[in-house]
């Protein structure tokens, strides 16, 4: 089982490093985040459907055809934190080490986009204020983690309940 997990976790990780560190980069470079969100995301959600494929190999090849719900969902959770924990650590290194600067560019694209769709002086001035808590947030490198795992992990922990929901099965009472 501890194989299964962390290869799957593994194979999860390294895709959603992989494909967070592309993207970041590209944005970065052109200072342009639009987009990067739904891809994000979606690369989240296809790097996690290696939960299901966990669960379902452990129920199929090591556990006779059978999985409570509670091992399936365990096997899915320590799936999502080895994944997410790669993802984590690749940003981390991403932040400090190439892009220190990247709130800053993120902040102005965001008040970009305000401006361009026509939010008024106030809402400017409160996104402004929401951007500069956030800037103020991440220069804590505890809450960078913090932040960081509550982007991706969420994703992970949804997909672990519904491969859990799907794939349980119990032996039948003879």
């Amino acid at each position: 089982m501890k194989k299964n997990i962390i290869v799957c976790g593994l194979i999860g990780g390294t895709f959603l490093a992989l494909v967070m560190l592309v993207t970041a980069a590209t944005c970065y470079k052109n200072d342009d985040f639009q987009g990067s969100m739904w891809l994000g995301y979606s690369s989240m959600i296809l790097a996690f459907s290696l939960i299901f494929v966990g669960v379902k190999n452990f129920r199929d090849k090591f556990n006779s055809g059978f999985v409570s719900f509670g091992q399936a969902f365990k096997i899915g959770l320590f799936i999502s934190l080895i994944a997410s924990s790669m993802y984590v650590i690749a940003w981390l290194f991403d932040y400090y080490l190439f892009m220190p600067d990247f709130m800053d560019k993120y902040s102005a694209h965001v008040l970009r986009e305000a401006t361009r769709e026509g939010a008024t002086a106030a809402e400017l001035a409160s996104k402004d204020s929401e951007i500069s808590s956030m800037k103020e947030m991440y220069k804590n490198p505890l809450l960078v983690v913090l932040i960081t795992f509550l982007e991706v992990l969420p994703v992970g922990l949804v997909i672990s309940l519904i491969s859990a929901l799907i794939l349980k099965r119990k032996p039948a009472v003879v």
